[in-house]
């Protein structure tokens, strides 16, 4: 049974053939049930509980997978004998490259992609066993490194080399059809979740990664070390079952037929039509707002994140207890989660985007001047995971509020291209600025906090230019 009522179908409610959304709408108001629309999607309180909980365990298994992946993957990197720059490459600017060509392609094609299953659900479990694939792939690199250096034998760089390179091949792959996912199921949420909810949402949203960063943190990141293997392999398995379940059985409406391409550009070359997405995304000076106010929003907490793991070590922190303190700061962001998802829904996600920059700033002194010792890092390290847990829930109903269905996708590409090309160059500059201060890693807080400023300052104009399209009242996106 669907989970939605779609207006091309049997009213789930009344038993009788209706022809459009409309007379799914009448029904719905005659029976007294309450219900929730976006486009031609009705919900009532039965068929949106569906809705949340298949979307919330598809993304339960996600947040999983990103909360592992990415920690397990420093420390294998830097076992086998790593630079911190190499770190840095392959962990964070690798993925950054591949969103910045990916992202672009992916998110107009399935803008205006028409099928059966909707124009995002396709490109979401295509990658699925793609990426349960490679992450056992990531599980057995030491084995296959090691095989790979025998095989070239005197011709090997090295046997830790080797396993660098399979590392390499793997995290290229996964990295590939991670970025199809991640990016899509932001727009799969803004076609099928309505709009006067959506932040309530993202707060189950960011409930559910934070139970999956307590689980994983508390039980699972003391072992990263010894168990990387059963670790990579067996969320590798829970990610393909439970998103492929997600994929089957949440429904998309209908949607009408995308713009007709005008005819020179459907003949143009690559570059021309190139050309014509960045003009598209990148010439409203509105959208320009938008996408810096929140890329320097995410990229705040990133050189704190970068090198929490080694910062910790280098004040004498166990890889437990650090584990530990992470999932402190998610047992009060996820006290805090619902909250600031309903502040979000009713004050608008760039009020709060304003207030937790504002916070951060200010935390990331702290962390800076006094966060010298193990202790003082922990505190310094909790704040700055809740506080950017706070940006990071308030304003991810962002671009559902700010955007246009038509071309969310590829407008929040965008903002994704901002943020890869940003994130490509960061961890590069930081990783060498740090070597350069002889692994002094206090620095990035003070990073964290100039960027975090910035931020909550970019977020103050853009409120204004909302004002000006109607603001809360009356607010149309530009076209």
């Amino acid at each position: 049974m669907p989970l939605p009522v779609d207006s091309r179908e049997t009213d789930q409610i009344s038993s009788v053939v209706l022809p459009n959304p409309e007379g799914v709408a009448d029904a719905v108001e005659k029976k007294s049930v309450k219900s929730w629309r976006i486009g031609t999607l009705v919900y009532t309180t039965a068929g949106l509980t569906a809705l949340f909980f298949w979307l919330l365990c598809g993304y339960f298994t996600l947040a999983m997978k990103e909360r592992a992946v990415y920690s397990i993957a420093q420390v294998m990197v830097r076992s086998f004998e790593s630079p911190d720059w190499l770190v840095g490459l392959l962990v964070i600017s690798l993925p950054a490259v591949i969103g910045l060509f990916l992202g672009p392609v992916v998110s107009v094609m399935s803008d205006r992609h028409r099928s059966r299953w909707g124009r995002r659900i396709p490109f979401l479990l295509i990658p699925t066993p793609v990426i349960t694939l490679s992450m056992i792939g990531l599980a057995y690199t030491p084995m296959l490194g090691s095989w790979l250096h025998h095989m070239l034998n005197q011709h090997s760089p090295g046997e830790m080399a080797c396993r660098v390179i399979m590392f390499g091949i793997f995290w290229g792959i996964f990295e590939i059809a991670t970025v199809t996912v991640n990016m899509l199921m932001v727009a799969l949420v803004a076609d099928v979740v309505p709009q006067e909810i959506c932040g309530r949402f993202f707060a189950l949203f960011r409930a559910v990664g934070l139970i999956c960063g307590i689980l994983f943190n508390f039980y699972l990141m003391g072992k990263v070390q010894t168990h990387s293997f059963e670790i990579f392999g067996g969320l590798g398995l829970l990610f393909g079952l439970g998103f492929t379940l997600m994929c089957l059985k949440v429904k998309e409406g209908s949607y009408d037929a995308p713009p007709a391409m005008p005819q020179s550009l459907a003949k143009a070359r690559p570059m021309t039509s190139v050309a014509s997405y960045f003009r598209e995304c990148f010439s409203n000076p509105f959208y320009l707002w938008l996408f810096l106010a929140t890329t320097l929003g995410i990229q705040a907490g990133s050189p704190v994140n970068m090198f929490s793991i080694f910062h910790g070590r280098s004040l004498g922190m166990n890889d437990g207890f650090y584990g530990k303190c992470l999932a402190l700061s998610y047992v009060i962001s996820l006290a805090l989660a619902y909250p600031i998802g309903y502040f979000a829904d009713r004050f608008h996600p760039m009020r709060i985007g304003i207030v937790a920059m504002g916070i951060y700033a200010a935390e990331s002194l702290y962390g800076f001047f006094f966060a010298t010792s193990s202790g003082t890092f922990a505190v310094a390290f909790v704040l700055h995971t809740v506080v950017s847990g706070i940006y990071a829930t308030g304003t991810s109903s962002i671009m559902q509020r700010m955007l246009p269905s038509a071309k969310f996708a590829q407008l929040a590409s965008a903002a994704g291209l901002t943020n890869s090309f940003v994130t490509i160059l960061l961890p590069l500059a930081l990783a060498a600025f740090i070597q350069r201060m002889h692994n002094d890693y206090h620095y990035v807080f003070l990073f964290g906090s100039l960027c975090a400023a910035a931020s909550a300052a970019a977020h103050i104009v853009l409120l204004r230019k909302y004002k000006q399209r109607g603001g809360d009242q009356a607010y149309t996106p530009p076209e």
